[in-house]
């Protein structure tokens, strides 16, 4: 079985919300960057073992939050040795607008990966975009990058657009099943 490890940051709980999700379709394990923007033990010895990364953060003002940003700078040392040089790398991100320039924060992601020599599997899913498609629907938010989701700002973690938490689980069955071909 791949190892995939889904390494995020989440501010209020909704990134979180879909961390989670990703893990239970990619049976993963979360690995959370704290309000520090540090790794908690072994999180580092965790990534290296790791077959497939998984990549999560905020969109906040139009990139990554800056917790993921320092853990991002800190992957340098792995870097320096190409510790993830070949590894299957995914992103995603959430934010309260429907857009709120989430691509920015998957582009970033997507630069990280290809800084460590990664392999980038997006969604593999086409868009719901007919007339009679609604904000429940999987990958409501037509992306190809990577998983993007929104959450208005007055709802909680658990008022999530079941549709985004769909999306999310079939986004983590997308990288396991890279991770199972890739392997």
């Amino acid at each position: 079985m791949s190892k995939i490890v889904i390494v995020y940051h989440s501010g209020y709980g909704h990134t979180k919300k879909v961390a989670e999700a990703v893990a239970e379709g990619s049976r993963g394990a979360l690995l959370a960057i704290d309000a520090e923007g540090n790794l908690p033990e072994g999180g580092w010895e965790q990534l290296a073992a790791a077959h497939a990364i998984v990549f999560g953060s905020p969109t906040y003002m139009g990139s990554v939050s800056w917790q993921f940003k320092k853990f991002a700078d800190a992957s340098s040392k792995p870097w320096f040795g190409q510790a993830w040089k070949n590894k299957l790398a995914a992103g995603f991100t959430n934010s309260a607008s429907l857009n709120g320039d989430k691509l920015s924060t998957l582009h970033y992601q997507f630069t990280l990966s290809q800084q460590h020599g990664m392999y980038w599997v997006g969604m593999g899913m086409m868009p719901a975009n007919t007339k009679a498609a609604t904000r429940g629907d999987v990958n409501n938010l037509g992306s190809f990058a990577g998983l993007m989701t929104a959450s208005p700002t007055d709802a909680s973690a658990d008022e999530m657009v079941p549709g985004d938490i769909a999306t999310a689980k079939a986004f983590g069955q997308r990288v396991a099943e890279a991770a199972r071909r890739f392997a």
